[in-house]
């Protein structure tokens, strides 16, 4: 096999006719989906050996199949099948526990890539772009900001001041000035230098996870290619798409300088105040303003840095702006290492009282982000009213949905931590101030939320039990002469009902983000417009409200804390346990198949591995063998084949069949990413290779049809497949077959008959020509497949 590979590398991946004394070897190449597979199942042998690639992804074959390309006389009337396994992209090691940080960030990156499609309207695509990481970068700081709060204002500030706080919590008696009888450290500023140690830590965990991810990752260099053979109907097929390690370089450097920034703000802004006082030393006043200056100065830098245009997809671009990667992480270190030494100097008088200023700098950030969700909204329908699509979700809305769920959750995430930490240390509840108010508000409309999704979720149901009712008719007529087991057709029409909630997420997010949007501003005009909690602020009013008030502000605490403890057990479950790690690997795979384009520190886009990796695989047979290559993709791992079947040359494009099944191509990446996966671009793909066929049932809440209008739609959709196979027991199903709904789709002789019909219509010479149907059906009838299988074994969850 080795052999085979060096052989297929001598000439340029571009380079895709047939060459002289080429085998015409078919190959199939299995791509398995979300949850991952052994190779052991996707091929169903048990004896595999790896072909090409590493621990994190690598293609196998049966190992009787090591050195196929050498005997191609066995080869004639069947494929070679391999195994691509990427699995271990998103749910590998323990480290990947630590991804759960990073969840707000992989959300509003989502957002990026879910603008609706424009045609002339670049300066309009662009500030979408721009607003998007705009959004990013407050959820940076608003992360660091929680972690200041905690570790200098609520410990180093409020507890290590008070002596009774001091005192039950020994660990930090050395900070407070009657506990230690004055020690060194007990002065304010000094605490408060010494505290910025923790967010300045955690500044420095994220861009480390960014750095090693980015290294494994984004600099994993796709096919080169002239960009005149784009495709124009999407950008997933422009030669640098997937190789975005200049702007995840650049944004990294600007997100770790606005990280370092802020914790450098919260150690000298109280001290600068304090100098600002009447009689105050006049040069440490000077020193405050100049590092004031400074601090503004520096952040103008970042949002110049993230205001710069976005990415370069048309080209491979291998630079790497070297100057400014390194030069703005270090200024802001220098100025925080300033700031430590100006906030921690002495000043005689100077005395810890109340909270620090926090609640301007959460309900400033608070503010900024409601102001570019709108502004993103507004953005999001001038560009869909130039091409409006009907199935698209909620009518281009969906990324400002997004990103306002994303600034959501950063908020709960962090308003969460603060809370639980001061309950922690303020165990009576009376010696403290407290996190600031606003965090207090937030947490209080969490309980309202909760009872606008779960009304929602109940209408949602009632509507589910009623089609499910509506479907046992359906499903009668399916398996005519074969019904008459009440509840097995219950059970097979409830299966088709539940599926069809993937079509009413739009709705769930919708109102989701509506009510978020409007509760977080009523949060923040309460906390602004009050000063005071919402329990306080209701005192003396009816005493409903006053109750209600009380009701959602202890409620809300509880959940975030239920929340904070279950977020630490899940994480701290996924490091040790392997199946715990790969099921928070599932949501990374639908997370992070789109590159960081819009926060650095959002888990990583394993398809800047995945995809090169099945180009060049794709490439290299083409060239190699003279053609005959079937991409079979099951569930998200047919979103991967398309993906590289775009980065392919169009010559070789032309030699590729695509076999698709349980695959989201359109129910979800077509509606909610309809820039890159609408229809003019799946219409594109199916005139781009030389077949295609998709396999669904209606039992599959992912899977669907791929909806192409016109004669294409039949061309590639099959009639759904029968869910179960058989409804009771036959002489071939003696026991009663089971509801597969996103599985097992080889299990369904549909599957082979369409795999074998795709491998009969490639030819070893040249590409088969297009037709509508075949020969032997009549126009509109399924026509041949175009894909092989992910993998046989088809059994991953989505």
């Amino acid at each position: 096999m080795e052999q085979a590979q060096r052989r297929a590398g001598t000439d340029g991946p571009g380079d895709s006719g047939p060459r002289p004394g080429s085998t015409g070897t078919a190959l199939e190449l299995l791509v398995h989906g979300v949850g991952g597979a052994t190779p052991q199942e996707m091929l169903e042998d048990p004896r595999t050996v790896r072909v090409t690639g590493d621990d994190v992804a690598a293609v196998f074959r049966r190992a009787e199949d090591a050195d196929a390309e050498t005997r191609p006389e066995d080869y004639r009337g069947r494929p070679v099948p391999e195994a691509y396994v990427w699995s271990n992209l998103t749910s590998g090691n323990g480290s990947r526990a630590l991804w759960l940080l990073l969840l707000p960030f992989m959300v509003v990156n989502l957002a990026h890539w879910m603008r609706p499609p424009a045609q002339g309207r670049a300066r309009t695509v662009r500030l979408y772009g721009l607003l998007v990481r705009l959004a990013g970068l407050t959820l940076t700081v608003l992360l660091v900001a929680a972690a200041c709060e905690v570790a200098v204002d609520l410990a180093a500030w409020q507890c290590a001041g008070t002596r009774a706080c001091a005192e039950r919590h020994s660990w930090l008696g050395f900070l407070s000035p009657e506990v230690s009888d004055g020690g060194w450290w007990s002065l304010p500023g000094r605490r408060l230098a010494l505290a910025a140690a923790v967010p300045a830590a955690l500044t420095g965990l994220l861009w480390y996870l960014s750095l090693r991810t980015w290294r494994a990752y984004e600099s994993q260099q796709p096919m080169d290619r002239d960009p005149e053979e784009d495709t124009g109907h999407t950008a997933l097929g422009r030669p640098g798409f997937w190789y975005g390690r200049r702007l995840v370089a650049r944004l990294r450097a600007a997100h770790t300088a606005a990280a370092l920034l802020t914790v450098a703000a919260a150690v000298a802004a109280p001290a600068a105040r304090h100098d600002r006082r009447p009689g105050g030393p006049a040069l440490l006043d000077a020193l405050g303003w100049l590092l004031e200056a400074a601090l503004i100065a520096g952040a103008v830098a970042v949002l110049g840095v993230v205001c710069r245009r976005g990415r370069s997809e048309r080209r491979l671009d291998r630079e790497l702006d070297e100057h400014l990667v390194r030069r703005l992480p270090l200024a802001a270190l220098a100025l925080l290492a300033l700031a430590l030494l100006y906030g921690g100097w002495d000043r005689p008088g100077w005395t810890s009282a109340g909270r620090l200023p926090g609640d301007m700098t959460f309900g400033g950030i608070a503010l900024v982000q409601g102001l570019l969700v709108i502004a993103l909204g507004v953005v999001a329908h001038l560009l869909h009213r130039t091409r409006p699509t009907a199935r698209t979700a909620m009518r281009g809305l969906g990324g400002p949905a997004v990103a306002m769920l994303a600034c959501a959750l950063g908020g709960v995430m962090s308003g969460g931590v603060a809370q639980r930490v001061s309950d922690w240390l303020d165990g009576t509840g009376t010696s403290l101030d407290g996190p600031p108010v606003l965090l207090t508000w937030q947490a209080s409309v969490i309980p309202p939320l909760l009872v606008v999704v779960l009304l929602l979720c109940g209408a949602l149901a009632r509507r589910t039990w009623r089609i499910a009712r509506a479907e046992r008719a359906a499903v009668e007529g399916d398996h005519e002469g074969e019904a008459g087991d009440p509840g097995r057709t219950r059970r097979i029409a409830t299966a088709r009902a539940m599926a069809g909630l993937t079509d009413r997420a739009p709705l769930v997010v919708a109102v989701t983000s509506a009510v978020t949007l409007l509760l977080g501003a009523g949060a923040l005009a309460g906390a602004l417009t009050t000063d005071r909690t919402p329990a306080d602020a209701t005192r003396g009013t009816h005493a409903f409200l006053h109750g209600a008030a009380q009701t959602a502000q202890a409620l809300g605490s509880w959940l975030i804390g239920l929340g904070f403890i279950l977020f630490v057990t899940w994480g701290r479950r996924a490091y040790k346990d392997a199946s715990a790690r790969r099921t928070i690997g599932i949501l990374w795979d639908v997370g992070t198949f789109w590159p960081r384009a819009a926060h650095p520190f959002a888990p990583p886009c394993y398809a800047e591995r995945a995809v090169p990796d099945l180009t060049w695989r794709m490439a290299t047979w083409t060239r190699a063998t003279g053609g005959r290559l079937v991409i079979s993709g099951h569930s998200q791992g047919s979103v991967l084949a398309a993906a590289a079947a775009w980065q392919l040359a169009p010559s070789a494009r032309r030699r590729v069949a695509l076999l698709t099944y349980g695959s989201p191509l359109e129910r979800l990446y077509g509606r909610w990413f309809p820039a890159h996966f609408g229809p003019a671009a799946l219409g594109s793909l199916h005139e781009e290779v030389d077949c295609w066929r998709n396999l669904y049932r209606r039992t599959d809440p992912i899977g669907g049809p791929v909806r192409l209008p016109g004669d294409s739609g039949p061309a590639v959709d099959r009639e759904p497949l029968k869910d179960p196979l058989t409804y009771g027991r036959t002489e071939l199903h003696p026991l009663p077959a089971p509801i597969l709904g996103h599985s097992d789709y080889q299990a369904d002789p549909a599957f082979a008959e369409e795999r074998q019909r795709l491998l009969g219509r490639l030819r070893t010479d040249v590409p088969a020509p297009r037709r509508t149907a075949p020969p032997d059906e009549e126009p509109g009838e399924p026509h041949a497949p175009s894909d092989g299988p992910q993998g046989r074994s088809g059994r991953s969850s989505a």
